[in-house]
């Protein structure tokens, strides 16, 4: 018997993140079996908004799999079902549940970085149309044994903390994300026309520009739970330093304590008291990997806890996190690239934001 959480959440997926209207069609992408029961309860609501639903489920094992037996030339090929799908379908939903978090974490370093550059036309497809509103789509993640075990947490106590960052233990999740929209719409709008922005904390000393670009809030519509106001800085304005507070953790691998020097936008610098040598490499994917795609500012309130899950950790309410390669176009962001690494840093004890010489953020508080 389905946990209820699990339906109200399909609902909040179709009805309110990707908006589901008659006549499209629905790609439910499970990213392991065990996202199935979400699954299902997504396809059931997506056949009741009027659409067609299809399914693309992936064995657990199969990158595994290319990555250990298949030649360069077969790992770096594109896969032209994946290309095709984001050329046709009008809706995507990615269902992510994991049965092993460590599932890539041996495998070739320089094998992983041949199927990440075989990966960039199918999301360059997928970026254009989604900035231009040509496809929708959401992403959430099941609760599983393996997830709440990297948690530090049991599964019980994994699910509260699930369902409670996407809000759906309310009585009306809807209502929430609406507001959390008009508040954070409230700060991109004092955002518009703005130029310099100065981080500074004990971990960080970052300026970058944002002239001609934009904010987009994140209120739900895509990522579920959500949370965080975010943009493409100007491509060469990143300079300074940023030691990142937590662990970064990619396809597996987890880089500790990595700090990166930026020099007229690119890292120029990378090290790590754990996983360098795997961090430099993924960075070298391609020419956009050490530029910033990304830089956000999280407001979820309700998540508070590292969980080694970047769906949750990018929105701990307090931190602010940046993005190494592919940026959104819909920002105003040019930069290309295989790799989209998210990165984070707590601003909670002493942390402070300036804009245009304006204090925006401090100790985790918006200020304006």
């Amino acid at each position: 018997m389905n946990d209820p959480r699990i339906d109200k959440l399909a609902q909040l997926l179709v009805h309110y993140s990707a908006k589901v209207r008659p006549g499209d069609l629905a790609m439910i992408h499970l990213y392991d079996p065990l996202a199935e029961p979400l699954g299902l309860a997504v396809y059931k609501e997506v056949l009741q908004a009027g659409a067609y639903g299809i399914f693309r489920v992936d064995p657990t094992a199969a990158n595994e799999i290319l990555l250990k037996y298949g030649s360069d030339e077969l790992i770096e090929k594109p896969n032209p079902l994946n290309i095709w799908l984001m050329e046709t379908i009008d809706v995507r939903f990615a269902l992510r549940a994991s049965s092993n978090t460590k599932r890539l974490t041996n495998v070739d370093a320089r094998k992983a970085q041949l199927l990440k550059k075989s990966e960039t036309p199918y999301w360059k497809v997928f970026m254009d149309r989604q900035s231009t509103g040509a496809l929708r789509w959401a992403l959430t993640e099941l609760p599983t044994e393996a997830s709440a075990q990297e948690a530090g947490m049991s599964l019980s106590e994994y699910e509260d903390f699930v369902y409670g960052a996407c809000m759906v233990h309310l009585d009306d999740p809807v209502a929430y994300w609406k507001q959390k929209s008009a508040e954070q719409q409230r700060l991109v709008e004092w955002l518009k026309g703005k130029d310099r922005v100065v981080v500074k904390a004990e971990n960080v000393d970052l300026t970058l520009s944002i002239k001609d670009r934009v904010f987009i809030n994140a209120d739900g519509d895509n990522n579920m739970p959500d949370g965080e106001i975010f943009t493409g800085p100007v491509e060469d304005s990143v300079n300074g330093w940023v030691r990142f507070t937590y662990p970064a953790i990619y396809d597996g691998h987890e880089a500790r304590d990595v700090e990166l020097k930026f020099e007229n936008g690119k890292a120029v610098k990378a090290t790590a008291s754990k996983g360098e040598d795997y961090l430099n490499s993924i960075l070298d994917v391609d020419a956009g990997a050490r530029w910033v795609g990304e830089f956000a500012i999280a407001t979820n309130e309700n998540i508070q806890q590292f969980t080694g899950n970047i769906l949750y950790d990018e929105k701990i309410g307090g931190t602010f996190h940046i993005a190494l390669g592919h940026g959104y176009p819909e920002t105003g962001s040019v930069n290309e690239s295989a790799l989209h690494w998210d990165m984070i840093c707590d601003m909670r004890s002493g942390g402070e934001i300036y804009v245009d010489d304006v204090l925006f953020y401090k100790d985790g508080e918006f200020q304006v």
